[in-house]
């Protein structure tokens, strides 16, 4: 095991649930008018997007780098009684999942311990495995929420959606950019800390 799939397997080992295990609003928003086909959830944690996804009607593949999370994910679609999700373990640096997909989601899919440029290639290769027709859903955080005066991570750079359409590199006349947008909400601290926090949506479809 390398040293960033143990980073994952600390992170999620540290607490028996991580997320909220509800489905990120953003995806909801962004995808709940198309119609179900294929769907590739990058990064998906404890797999409430996946499980979300699947309750519409999408066939999903899910992956994520840590062990630890997969088990989790699984164990809470059985207990949600949802099947078919197919759970993949990968390193997106290394490798990736096999097939074209219909939507390709990559939500907060930030890494404190990435190197350089493994971010990008990553979703440049989630952009090749969307099928014609298909949707990439990009979303990820603008910044620390406002109530935060000591960041955990004060290095780490969050890449502007112009910074992520630059990095995704995608063919002139094949893709829509049908979104690029900056939405702030209400997001308070750990003890009522009233404060705000800013994500970056972007959403493509490729032509066909």
């Amino acid at each position: 095991m390398d040293s960033t799939q143990q980073f994952w397997e600390d992170f999620y080992r540290d607490k028996d649930q991580v997320w909220s295990g509800k489905a990120n609003p953003i995806l909801v928003n962004e995808v709940a008018a198309l119609t179900p086909g294929t769907a590739l959830d990058l990064g998906c944690g404890e797999g409430g997007d996946a499980i979300w996804l699947t309750q519409q009607g999408w066939r999903v593949t899910a992956v994520d780098i840590s062990d630890v999370a997969l088990q989790r994910a699984a164990a809470h679609a059985a207990e949600a009684g949802v099947e078919g999700i197919t759970w993949e373990r990968h390193d997106l640096a290394k490798s990736f999942p096999e097939g074209r997909f219909d939507l390709v989601s990559a939500q907060f899919f930030h890494s404190p311990v990435a190197e350089d440029g493994e971010r990008d290639k990553a979703l440049r290769r989630a952009a090749e495995a969307v099928a014609p027709g298909g949707t990439l859903v990009v979303a990820g955080h603008a910044g620390w929420p406002t109530w935060m005066d000591e960041p955990p991570h004060k290095d780490v750079h969050f890449p502007t959606t112009a910074e992520v359409l630059e990095a995704l590199a995608l063919a002139d006349g094949e893709w829509t950019v049908e979104r690029q947008d900056l939405i702030t909400h209400d997001f308070p601290g750990p003890e009522g800390q009233h404060g705000t926090r800013s994500d970056n949506v972007l959403r493509v479809r490729r032509s066909g």
